[in-house]
């Protein structure tokens, strides 16, 4: 059967390499994978190197269409797509998470009737004044099959009025959904190993840093938060050093939104180690490597506890809800006090029993075979 995938953004390029590899390594003789990149984002560090390293099929379409606004950007990703799947009459149609490139490819495909597959299916922030959270909402609701990687997301679609029954041939009208695990914990899991072969420049990192990242654009984008946030980076770097590999649209509007003074406390601290965007086995090393992650990124938050390193959230609320649950992650918005808090707080928090951790992941996350069971059940309802 064929399939194609949608993709926009880095962290569905990571997502996708995990169901390519599967495909290519397990599946390869009953599933044919059509890559598009829609292009939403596309920087050589921050896109095309991760095709390459993750060993992913390169794209058979590239759709351009740049840094637009949401309206535009989304129309030209639906009539891309649209066109596409008219040409290669696919089986079904595979989007990630919740850009609008995600939102581009299931209006595409639901409109002309192509059974669309969300992967990571149910996630609410419970905003909807985040684009992200429209853009899943719909999503999930022209899917023909959503794999949810948590409890939380799958009871988040049973409250909506989904159904619990499985069907043999599901169809817009009559989705499945699955409880699945998360096909980032086949990721992690996997290239976790690979790192301790491959030559970086963080592999032999020591753990006595925090590793930061900052990149949404309702933090860079919004003075006081980004003041409030990189405040908090120089207080805790008196303590710890920081690694920070800084996102071009961080650092593209640090001049634009920090004081003068704060820029020159940032540049000239030495326990402040700002490094260019880092490819993915790289932030895997860092991750891996590191004491305590700071972050507003949901791929970052759960790699975080894939790793079992205690994470705090540049936002005010999570997806992940699991990781603030069970106490590896704690909330601290934009808000001075808060994060130095969480800081002071995880710095002295004793590390879980490995083999604990390791039944608890499971337990929310699933046991890294996520890919598996989605080219599984798709070759099985819609092939």
């Amino acid at each position: 059967m064929k399939i194609v995938t949608v993709i926009g953004a880095r962290p569905q390029i990571i997502k996708a390499s995990a169901l390519s590899r599967k495909i290519q390594n397990k599946f390869s003789d009953k599933i044919e994978e059509i890559i598009v990149h829609t292009g939403q984002h596309y920087d050589e560090n921050m896109s095309q190197v991760f095709f390459s390293e993750l060993q992913i099929p390169k794209e058979k379409y590239n759709l351009g269409v740049g840094s637009l606004s949401h309206g535009k950007q989304t129309a030209k990703m639906i009539e891309g797509i649209e066109d596409i799947l008219q040409k290669e009459q696919p089986e079904a149609l595979v989007i990630y998470g919740d850009t609008n490139s995600t939102l581009a490819g299931a209006i595409a495909a639901s409109k002309i009737h192509i059974p669309v597959v969300h992967i990571e299916a149910g996630l609410r922030s419970f905003d909807k004044r985040m684009p992200e959270e429209i853009n899943r909402i719909t999503a999930d609701n022209v899917s023909t099959l959503l794999f949810c990687p948590t409890k939380a997301g799958y009871d988040n679609l049973m409250h909506e009025g989904f159904a619990e029954t499985i069907t043999n041939r599901p169809d817009f009208n009559n989705p499945n959904v699955y409880l699945c695990g998360d096909i980032m914990l086949d990721n992690t899991l996997y290239f976790s190993k690979q790192t301790y072969q491959q030559s970086t420049p963080y592999n032999k990192t020591n753990d006595n840093y925090i590793l930061c990242t900052i990149h949404r654009n309702s933090n860079t984008d919004d003075k006081q938060r980004l003041s409030n946030i990189f405040t908090s980076i120089v207080e805790i770097a008196k303590y710890k050093k920081i690694i920070l590999p800084l996102h071009p649209r961080t650092k593209k509007m640090m001049p634009q939104m920090l004081s003068a003074n704060l820029l020159k406390q940032i540049n000239e601290n030495p326990n402040i180690q700002i490094i260019p965007p880092a490819s993915y086995l790289e932030m895997i090393c860092l991750e891996n490597n590191s004491q305590m992650i700071i972050t507003d990124s949901g791929g970052v938050q759960k790699e975080a506890y894939f790793l079992q390193k205690p994470c705090i959230i540049l936002r005010p609320q999570t997806e992940w809800v699991e990781i603030v649950e069970h106490k590896m992650a704690i909330t601290a918005d934009a808000d001075i006090n808060k994060i130095t808090d969480a800081f002071t707080q995880f710095l002295n928090m004793p590390k879980k029993n490995t083999e604990e951790f390791c039944k608890q992941r499971e337990t929310l996350f699933g046991n890294g075979n996520t890919s598996e069971f989605i080219c599984q059940t798709i070759i099985e309802t819609l092939g």
